[in-house]
């Protein structure tokens, strides 16, 4: 990154609104975005209940929005009182070019990642808040771990989302901070200026590192991919056991495969 960029630069205020949960939306169609929005990749099949009280609806209001996104596809009823997301979505979200085209270039350096450690190879974007999870590979030799595909985890305790804060500019790392920074594991970093700090390491290193910060006992290694103006777009990540998992090694590997997504989303 070229000298003067990056978050070197940045002065982090944490500024809690002290609001207790998210202000009700106005809009029927943002009404029903605000169902969709509080399910999460820990809890698939959410009761009306949390759905209401996640979202700030009246019950009554988000019963009838509920059975509207049933109806079109977006959610079905998995036991009385009860929802989950609906296929239809996943339909959708195939059709992201963006990150089709993503997925098609990375597959093969993912592979080669996955062949070189038999470790959790993953390919994560910036979403809001969060890391998430476009692809994954594992195998009978790698650590289950709590990620899935299309599952989000924090930005500030993940390889992958520190690979975003870093190169992300200073509202990201913003919005982060005022949104608090929860406490995962023992090792999570949740003061602000360790994170500032923690962030600079990355960029400077060129990857970022998560140690025991999200899950205890496991460590990763991620590196950002570029899109042709230069921005970062994804993170190629290598997950395992912390005990095992050799960051100097793998992290030169996995350096040497997000540039090579990069030029190939150039390329195109």
């Amino acid at each position: 990154m070229p000298a003067g960029r990056g978050i070197a630069t940045i002065t982090l205020v944490s500024g809690h609104s002290g609001r207790t949960g998210p202000p009700a939306p106005k809009s029927v169609l943002a009404r029903g975005l605000s169902l969709l929005d509080t399910f999460s990749a820990g809890e698939p099949e959410l009761s009306l209940a949390e759905i209401s009280a996640r979202s700030g609806l009246p019950k009554p209001t988000a019963h009838r929005l509920l059975g509207e996104l049933v109806e079109w596809g977006a959610l079905e009823r998995c036991r009385p009182g009860h929802y989950r997301l609906a296929t239809k979505l996943f339909r959708l979200g195939q059709l992201v070019p963006r990150h089709r085209l993503l997925r098609e270039a990375a597959l093969p350096q993912l592979e080669e990642l996955y062949e070189l450690s038999h470790e959790n190879v993953h390919l994560a974007v910036p979403d809001n808040l969060y890391t998430l999870f476009l692809e994954k590979l594992t195998g009978k030799e790698s650590m289950a771990i709590r990620s899935r595909v299309g599952g989000r985890m924090p930005s500030h305790c993940t390889a992958t989302g520190k690979v975003f804060l870093a190169w992300g500019g200073r509202d990201r790392l913003r919005r982060i901070v005022d949104a608090g920074l929860p406490r995962l594991t023992p090792k999570t970093i949740v003061l602000p200026g360790l994170l500032h700090q923690e962030l600079e390491r990355t960029v400077a290193r060129g990857i970022g590192i998560n140690r025991e910060e999200a899950e205890p006992g496991v460590a990763a290694v991620a590196a950002p991919v570029h899109g042709e103006r230069g921005q970062v777009v994804a993170a190629l990540s290598i997950t395992g056991r912390s005990h095992r998992l050799d960051v100097d090694r793998l992290g030169g590997l996995v350096r040497a495969a997000a540039n090579t997504v990069s030029a190939t989303l150039s390329s195109r």
